[in-house]
């Protein structure tokens, strides 16, 4: 299934960028065709990284979270917005002190780069997806930012499926902050470029070598083509045919899911 404007040559390509939750997993079940796509990766010995906007799992964590769904993905494979967030402020500010409103994704990677937690005057304000969210955490967020603290978001993502529906995401946690103070929040996972280019550094690819392969289209396909990659949307996520039509640009490919790449791919090499 196809609606896209071409045919990528999937053999043709030396990396892959994948988003996770809608395209490798959707909650705790992984997706059918996946285990055949990992398995094509290996066997061609292709760069690949899951991408995910999620700030809350370090790589670790991801790494167990597949593994408990009988997926071997070692952990230098992930690359989430809370190491892109982190990335950032080492980049812009090293030795720098933020107030965080995350999960221990987020707050290990803050670490791992020489940031240290302040609740009195920090330099930022950082919010991620978490349980620590709170009308508490907001106000103290909030008078903060008033006192000079430049707001961060992980990501920019509103929404996120969850087995019974959508849960708040990212942004929706930053926007009370925002109206509150008047600051416009800067994020740093997909679409920001700043997140792609790192994904194909750790890939060692060019982005003409390399296809982004996501389940939306305002993060996952716009991403990958402002950065120069062929991109393919799953329907295996949040996504439909009728998605396409909401939007003023194209991925290349369109695929009921990423078992559709192995497939393909094999087919074509016989």
């Amino acid at each position: 299934m196809n609606t896209g404007n071409s045919i990528i040559d999937f053999n043709e390509k030396k990396g892959f960028i994948c988003d996770m939750d809608g395209v490798i997993y959707h909650g705790n079940q992984i997706l059918p065709g996946v285990s055949e796509f990992i398995q094509w990766l290996h066997d061609e010995k292709k760069e690949y990284l899951f991408l995910t906007n999620n700030s809350g799992y370090t790589p670790r964590e991801l790494n167990q979270k597949l593994a408990r769904m009988g997926l071997d993905v070692p952990e230098e494979h992930f690359y989430t917005s809370a190491l892109a967030t982190a990335a950032f402020l080492k980049e812009q500010a090293a030795g720098c002190s933020a107030f965080v409103i995350g999960e221990a994704g987020l707050l290990n990677a803050l670490y791992d780069v020489g940031i240290t937690m302040n609740d009195v005057n920090p330099d930022y304000v950082v919010v991620g997806e978490g349980r620590s969210y709170s009308l508490d955490t907001l106000t103290k967020a909030t008078n903060l930012v008033l006192k000079g603290a430049k707001l961060i978001g992980a990501n920019s993502d509103v929404s996120g499926p969850i087995e019974n529906g959508i849960a708040p995401a990212c942004r929706a946690l930053v926007a009370p902050i925002e109206m509150a103070t008047g600051t416009q929040a800067y994020f740093c996972g997909k679409p920001n470029p700043l997140m792609m280019r790192t994904g194909l550094n750790m890939l060692g690819c060019h982005s003409a070598e390399a296809v982004m392969v996501g389940d939306r289209m305002d993060t996952d396909v716009i991403s990958g083509m402002e950065s120069g990659m062929s991109t393919v949307l799953v329907l295996s996520g949040c996504s439909t045919k009728d998605t396409l039509k909401t939007y003023a640009y194209r991925p290349t490919m369109v695929l009921n899911g990423v078992g559709d790449i192995a497939a393909m791919a094999k087919a074509k090499a016989e």
